[in-house]
């Protein structure tokens, strides 16, 4: 399976201490250059930082179709706009993006977008991980991460961890 992951999901996985679902989910995951250089080349270190220079299941890939990446940094950042470009020229299976312009224009390029929620569903409906609940928590709390309450509500009761009239 191919999978193409922008910055974010590397980042809160790695910020909550689960950035091994990656793996266990997907096997190798290939992050474009952009991806690469906006978590290390900051100055400072971010969650994922040295797992991207070192672990052997995140492998960086440099993108040669430069005409999609112009066209797409009219509307994205950087490392969205090489995640997608690069997804598109791999014909990737998925590509894993959280931000809404990013996921938006993915799949309106025929792209399969999943999300970092989508991966905790995942690892709990594969019995991952117990629970979605303390780690949605966690990436709100230490990972900064947005998810509106119906948002949060349905997840969990996709992932069986409330009642369906809650």
């Amino acid at each position: 399976m191919i999978v193409v992951s922008n910055t974010s999901p590397i980042t809160s996985l790695a910020a909550i201490g689960y950035l091994n679902l990656l793996p266990d989910i997907y096997g190798t995951i290939i992050i474009p250059v952009a991806v690469y250089e906006e978590m290390t080349g900051l100055g400072y270190s971010v969650p994922g930082t040295i797992e991207v220079q070192t672990l052997s299941w995140i492998e960086k890939r440099e993108l040669k179709d430069r005409l999609l990446l112009k066209d797409l940094q009219k509307e994205l950042h950087r490392g969205e706009s090489e995640t997608i470009a690069l997804a598109i020229s791999l014909n990737a299976d998925r590509v894993i993006i959280d931000e809404n312009p990013g996921r938006k224009k993915a799949m309106s390029l025929g792209l399969n977008v999943m999300g970092i929620l989508g991966i905790l569903l995942i690892a709990k409906r594969r019995r991952l991980i117990a629970a979605i609940q303390p780690l949605m928590d966690d990436l709100i709390l230490k990972a900064g991460f947005l998810v509106n309450q119906r948002l949060y509500l349905d997840l969990l009761r996709s992932a069986q961890e409330i009642d369906e009239n809650q």
